[in-house]
Protein backbone atom coordinates (compact mmCIF):
# COMPACT_ATOMS: atom_id res chain seq x y z
CA UNK A 1 0.00 0.00 0.00
CA UNK A 2 1.37 3.41 -0.94
CA UNK A 3 2.13 5.96 1.74
CA UNK A 4 1.10 9.62 1.66
CA UNK A 5 4.50 11.14 2.26
CA UNK A 6 5.24 14.85 2.02
CA UNK A 7 8.46 16.81 1.78
CA UNK A 8 9.04 19.77 4.06
CA UNK A 9 11.66 22.45 3.44
CA UNK A 10 12.47 24.91 6.23
CA UNK A 11 14.37 28.00 5.04
CA UNK A 12 16.00 29.94 7.84
CA UNK A 13 18.57 32.70 8.04
CA UNK A 14 21.48 30.25 8.15
CA UNK A 15 20.24 26.85 6.94
CA UNK A 16 17.87 25.14 4.54
CA UNK A 17 16.64 21.96 6.24
CA UNK A 18 14.55 19.38 4.42
CA UNK A 19 12.89 16.10 5.21
CA UNK A 20 10.48 13.45 4.04
CA UNK A 21 7.66 13.32 6.59
CA UNK A 22 5.10 10.54 7.03
CA UNK A 23 1.51 10.95 8.22
CA UNK A 24 2.55 10.50 11.85
CA UNK A 25 4.94 13.44 11.68
CA UNK A 26 8.03 11.21 11.58
CA UNK A 27 10.93 12.35 9.42
CA UNK A 28 12.15 9.37 7.42
CA UNK A 29 14.94 11.08 5.47
CA UNK A 30 16.77 14.39 5.89
CA UNK A 31 18.92 16.90 4.06
CA UNK A 32 20.57 20.15 5.07
CA UNK A 33 22.34 22.96 3.23
CA UNK A 34 23.60 26.42 4.09
CA UNK A 35 21.28 29.29 3.22
CA UNK A 36 22.79 31.31 0.35
CA UNK A 37 23.85 34.81 1.34
CA UNK A 38 21.06 37.33 0.93
CA UNK A 39 23.15 39.42 -1.47
CA UNK A 40 22.81 36.69 -4.08
CA UNK A 41 19.88 36.46 -6.49
CA UNK A 42 16.61 34.72 -5.47
CA UNK A 43 17.39 32.02 -8.04
CA UNK A 44 20.27 30.78 -5.88
CA UNK A 45 17.90 30.05 -2.99
CA UNK A 46 15.49 28.36 -5.40
CA UNK A 47 18.33 26.18 -6.67
CA UNK A 48 19.07 25.15 -3.08
CA UNK A 49 15.42 24.19 -2.52
CA UNK A 50 15.22 22.20 -5.74
CA UNK A 51 18.47 20.36 -4.96
CA UNK A 52 17.11 19.47 -1.52
CA UNK A 53 13.82 18.16 -2.93
CA UNK A 54 15.57 16.13 -5.61
CA UNK A 55 17.90 14.60 -3.04
CA UNK A 56 14.99 13.59 -0.81
CA UNK A 57 12.98 12.14 -3.70
CA UNK A 58 15.96 9.95 -4.43
CA UNK A 59 15.55 8.22 -1.08
CA UNK A 60 11.89 7.18 -1.45
CA UNK A 61 9.40 5.96 -4.00
CA UNK A 62 8.52 9.27 -5.65
CA UNK A 63 4.96 8.04 -6.24
CA UNK A 64 4.44 8.05 -2.47
CA UNK A 65 5.18 11.78 -2.19
CA UNK A 66 2.01 13.84 -2.57
CA UNK A 67 3.20 17.42 -1.94
CA UNK A 68 6.05 19.73 -1.03
CA UNK A 69 5.71 22.35 1.70
CA UNK A 70 8.03 25.33 1.98
CA UNK A 71 8.42 27.21 5.24
CA UNK A 72 10.03 30.57 4.46
CA UNK A 73 11.50 33.03 6.94
CA UNK A 74 9.60 36.09 5.77
CA UNK A 75 6.25 37.63 4.91
CA UNK A 76 4.18 35.25 2.76
CA UNK A 77 1.21 36.78 0.92
CA UNK A 78 -2.36 35.55 1.22
CA UNK A 79 -1.96 33.64 -2.04
CA UNK A 80 0.41 31.26 -0.22
CA UNK A 81 2.70 31.59 -3.23
CA UNK A 82 4.58 34.88 -2.94
CA UNK A 83 7.26 35.86 -0.43
CA UNK A 84 6.58 39.56 0.00
CA UNK A 85 9.63 40.34 2.11
CA UNK A 86 12.33 38.27 3.79
CA UNK A 87 14.59 40.36 6.07
CA UNK A 88 17.34 37.71 6.13
CA UNK A 89 17.11 36.75 2.43
CA UNK A 90 17.06 38.51 -0.95
CA UNK A 91 13.34 37.90 -1.64
CA UNK A 92 11.15 40.93 -2.41
CA UNK A 93 7.72 40.06 -3.88
CA UNK A 94 9.25 36.78 -5.00
CA UNK A 95 6.81 34.42 -6.82
CA UNK A 96 8.37 31.44 -5.09
CA UNK A 97 5.67 28.84 -5.65
CA UNK A 98 5.42 29.56 -9.39
CA UNK A 99 9.19 29.54 -9.81
CA UNK A 100 9.50 26.20 -8.03
CA UNK A 101 6.49 24.68 -9.83
CA UNK A 102 8.39 24.99 -13.10
CA UNK A 103 11.06 22.68 -11.69
CA UNK A 104 9.24 20.42 -9.21
CA UNK A 105 6.39 18.24 -10.51
CA UNK A 106 4.41 18.16 -7.26
CA UNK A 107 1.85 20.42 -5.58
CA UNK A 108 3.72 23.11 -3.66
CA UNK A 109 2.56 25.07 -0.61
CA UNK A 110 4.44 28.11 0.69
CA UNK A 111 3.94 29.48 4.19
CA UNK A 112 5.77 31.43 6.83
CA UNK A 113 8.23 29.22 8.69
CA UNK A 114 6.73 30.08 12.08
CA UNK A 115 3.25 29.12 10.86
CA UNK A 116 4.72 25.81 9.78
CA UNK A 117 6.42 25.23 13.13
CA UNK A 118 3.23 26.14 14.98
CA UNK A 119 1.18 23.72 12.91
CA UNK A 120 3.64 20.94 13.72
CA UNK A 121 3.43 21.65 17.45
CA UNK A 122 -0.38 21.83 17.28
CA UNK A 123 -0.65 18.59 15.31
CA UNK A 124 2.11 16.45 16.83
CA UNK A 125 3.74 18.39 19.67
CA UNK A 126 3.38 20.62 22.73
CA UNK A 127 0.15 22.36 21.66
CA UNK A 128 -2.02 19.31 21.01
CA UNK A 129 -5.43 19.75 22.61
CA UNK A 130 -5.15 23.53 23.16
CA UNK A 131 -7.60 25.68 21.20
CA UNK A 132 -5.83 29.06 21.48
CA UNK A 133 -2.06 28.94 20.99
CA UNK A 134 0.67 31.49 20.37
CA UNK A 135 3.90 29.95 19.12
CA UNK A 136 7.11 31.97 19.30
CA UNK A 137 10.24 30.79 17.49
CA UNK A 138 13.53 32.22 18.70
CA UNK A 139 16.33 31.90 16.17
CA UNK A 140 18.28 34.43 14.14
CA UNK A 141 15.23 36.64 14.70
CA UNK A 142 11.80 36.02 16.20
CA UNK A 143 8.98 34.34 14.33
CA UNK A 144 5.47 33.86 15.57
CA UNK A 145 2.16 32.23 14.79
CA UNK A 146 -1.35 32.16 16.16
CA UNK A 147 -3.64 29.13 16.04
CA UNK A 148 -7.29 29.43 17.03
CA UNK A 149 -9.71 26.51 16.99
CA UNK A 150 -7.49 24.41 14.75
CA UNK A 151 -6.77 27.11 12.17
CA UNK A 152 -3.61 29.11 11.50
CA UNK A 153 -4.51 32.80 11.60
CA UNK A 154 -2.65 34.36 8.68
CA UNK A 155 -4.41 37.73 8.56
CA UNK A 156 -6.00 39.58 5.66
CA UNK A 157 -2.74 39.85 3.73
CA UNK A 158 -1.11 36.64 4.95
CA UNK A 159 1.38 38.42 7.19
CA UNK A 160 -0.08 37.93 10.69
CA UNK A 161 2.18 36.63 13.43
CA UNK A 162 5.25 38.78 12.75
CA UNK A 163 5.58 39.37 16.46
CA UNK A 164 9.34 39.85 16.24
CA UNK A 165 8.74 43.21 14.59
CA UNK A 166 6.51 44.65 17.30
CA UNK A 167 8.16 47.81 18.57
CA UNK A 168 9.03 47.15 22.17
CA UNK A 169 11.66 49.90 22.75
CA UNK A 170 10.81 53.20 21.02
CA UNK A 171 13.94 54.52 19.32
CA UNK A 172 15.80 51.34 20.21
CA UNK A 173 18.23 49.16 18.27
CA UNK A 174 17.93 49.29 14.49
CA UNK A 175 16.26 46.21 13.00
CA UNK A 176 16.81 44.72 9.56
CA UNK A 177 13.13 45.32 8.80
CA UNK A 178 13.87 49.05 8.75
CA UNK A 179 12.42 50.06 12.11
CA UNK A 180 13.93 50.57 15.54
CA UNK A 181 13.28 48.78 18.80
CA UNK A 182 11.75 45.58 17.38
CA UNK A 183 11.25 42.74 19.84
CA UNK A 184 13.69 40.48 17.99
CA UNK A 185 16.46 42.98 18.69
CA UNK A 186 16.15 42.11 22.38
CA UNK A 187 14.95 38.51 22.65
CA UNK A 188 16.52 36.54 19.76
CA UNK A 189 19.68 34.58 19.07
CA UNK A 190 21.20 37.62 17.39
CA UNK A 191 20.42 39.72 20.44
CA UNK A 192 22.04 37.16 22.74
CA UNK A 193 25.29 37.14 20.75
CA UNK A 194 25.28 40.92 20.27
CA UNK A 195 25.01 41.55 24.01
CA UNK A 196 27.80 39.09 24.81
CA UNK A 197 30.10 40.68 22.24
CA UNK A 198 29.29 44.15 23.57
CA UNK A 199 30.44 43.06 27.01
CA UNK A 200 33.63 41.64 25.56
CA UNK A 201 34.32 44.78 23.51
CA UNK A 202 33.73 46.91 26.60
CA UNK A 203 36.44 44.94 28.40
CA UNK A 204 34.09 43.92 31.19
CA UNK A 205 35.89 41.69 33.69
CA UNK A 206 32.73 39.66 34.31
CA UNK A 207 33.02 38.19 30.81
CA UNK A 208 36.64 37.06 31.23
CA UNK A 209 35.77 33.41 31.83
CA UNK A 210 33.47 33.31 28.81
CA UNK A 211 36.17 34.86 26.64
CA UNK A 212 38.71 32.34 27.95
CA UNK A 213 36.41 29.53 26.84
CA UNK A 214 36.63 31.03 23.35
CA UNK A 215 40.40 31.04 23.40
CA UNK A 216 40.25 34.83 23.29
CA UNK A 217 38.44 34.89 19.93
CA UNK A 218 35.23 36.89 20.33
CA UNK A 219 34.35 36.21 16.69
CA UNK A 220 33.84 32.54 17.59
CA UNK A 221 30.97 33.43 19.88
CA UNK A 222 27.60 31.85 19.00
CA UNK A 223 24.25 31.38 20.69
CA UNK A 224 24.74 27.62 21.19
CA UNK A 225 28.17 28.32 22.72
CA UNK A 226 26.60 30.70 25.26
CA UNK A 227 23.91 28.15 26.07
CA UNK A 228 26.47 25.40 26.61
CA UNK A 229 28.57 27.68 28.82
CA UNK A 230 25.45 28.47 30.86
CA UNK A 231 24.73 24.76 31.29
CA UNK A 232 28.25 24.36 32.64
CA UNK A 233 27.61 27.09 35.20
CA UNK A 234 29.17 30.17 33.61
CA UNK A 235 27.49 33.04 35.49
CA UNK A 236 27.76 35.59 32.66
CA UNK A 237 26.21 33.19 30.15
CA UNK A 238 23.36 32.55 32.57
CA UNK A 239 22.88 36.28 33.08
CA UNK A 240 22.76 36.88 29.33
CA UNK A 241 20.10 34.20 28.88
CA UNK A 242 18.10 35.60 31.79
CA UNK A 243 18.19 39.04 30.17
CA UNK A 244 16.91 37.61 26.90
CA UNK A 245 14.27 35.69 28.83
CA UNK A 246 13.07 38.86 30.54
CA UNK A 247 12.56 40.59 27.20
CA UNK A 248 10.78 37.48 25.99
CA UNK A 249 8.36 37.63 28.91
CA UNK A 250 7.64 41.33 28.38
CA UNK A 251 6.72 40.70 24.75
CA UNK A 252 4.52 37.73 25.66
CA UNK A 253 2.60 39.88 28.15
CA UNK A 254 1.82 42.26 25.28
CA UNK A 255 0.64 39.33 23.16
CA UNK A 256 -1.53 38.05 26.01
CA UNK A 257 -3.29 41.42 26.05
CA UNK A 258 -3.99 41.12 22.33
CA UNK A 259 -4.90 37.44 21.97
CA UNK A 260 -5.59 35.93 25.40
CA UNK A 261 -4.11 32.51 24.50
CA UNK A 262 -4.28 29.48 26.72
CA UNK A 263 -0.74 28.48 25.85
CA UNK A 264 2.54 29.98 24.67
CA UNK A 265 4.93 27.54 23.00
CA UNK A 266 8.56 28.65 22.77
CA UNK A 267 10.58 27.06 19.98
CA UNK A 268 13.56 27.80 17.77
CA UNK A 269 17.25 27.29 18.43
CA UNK A 270 17.46 29.64 21.42
CA UNK A 271 14.83 27.58 23.24
CA UNK A 272 17.54 24.94 23.76
CA UNK A 273 18.44 26.98 26.85
CA UNK A 274 15.17 25.65 28.32
CA UNK A 275 14.46 26.87 31.87
CA UNK A 276 17.50 29.18 31.90
CA UNK A 277 15.55 31.19 29.33
CA UNK A 278 11.92 30.24 29.94
CA UNK A 279 12.09 30.57 33.74
CA UNK A 280 13.00 34.29 33.60
CA UNK A 281 10.45 34.71 30.79
CA UNK A 282 7.66 33.34 33.00
CA UNK A 283 8.65 35.69 35.83
CA UNK A 284 8.70 38.75 33.56
CA UNK A 285 5.43 37.68 31.96
CA UNK A 286 3.71 37.52 35.34
CA UNK A 287 5.10 40.92 36.37
CA UNK A 288 3.99 42.60 33.13
CA UNK A 289 0.64 40.88 32.57
CA UNK A 290 -2.18 43.46 32.72
CA UNK A 291 -4.71 42.61 35.41
CA UNK A 292 -2.28 40.11 36.92
CA UNK A 293 -3.82 38.20 39.77
CA UNK A 294 -7.33 38.75 38.45
CA UNK A 295 -7.26 36.85 35.15
CA UNK A 296 -6.42 33.34 33.94
CA UNK A 297 -2.74 33.07 33.06
CA UNK A 298 -1.51 31.33 29.93
CA UNK A 299 0.88 28.45 30.35
CA UNK A 300 4.36 28.86 28.86
CA UNK A 301 6.13 25.73 27.67
CA UNK A 302 9.03 24.79 25.46
CA UNK A 303 8.29 23.30 22.05
CA UNK A 304 8.95 19.56 21.87
CA UNK A 305 9.78 19.12 18.18
CA UNK A 306 12.90 21.26 18.29
CA UNK A 307 14.52 22.35 15.05
CA UNK A 308 12.43 19.80 13.14
CA UNK A 309 9.16 21.66 13.72
CA UNK A 310 9.43 23.90 10.68
CA UNK A 311 9.97 21.18 8.13
CA UNK A 312 7.43 18.83 9.76
CA UNK A 313 4.82 21.56 9.78
CA UNK A 314 5.55 22.64 6.21
CA UNK A 315 5.13 19.05 5.05
CA UNK A 316 1.91 18.56 7.00
CA UNK A 317 0.37 21.82 5.78
CA UNK A 318 1.15 20.77 2.21
CA UNK A 319 -0.21 17.25 2.66
CA UNK A 320 -3.40 18.50 4.32
CA UNK A 321 -3.88 21.39 1.90
CA UNK A 322 -4.08 23.82 4.84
Amino acid sequence: MSRRLAIGIDIGGTKVAGGVVDESGVITHRTRRDTPHRSTSPAVVENTIVESVEELLGHVDADDVVAVGIGAAGFVAEDRATVVFAPHLSWRNEPLRDALSQRIALPITVDNDANAAAWAEATFGAARGESHVVVITLGTGIGGALIIDGNVQRGRHGIAGEFGHMQIVPGGARCECGNRGCWEQYASGNALVREARAMIEAGSPVVADLLARLGGDANALTGPFITEAAREGDPTARELLADIGEWLGIGMANLASAFDPGLFVIGGGVSAADEMLIGPAREAFRRQLPGRGYRPEARIVRAVLGSDAGLIGAAELARAGR
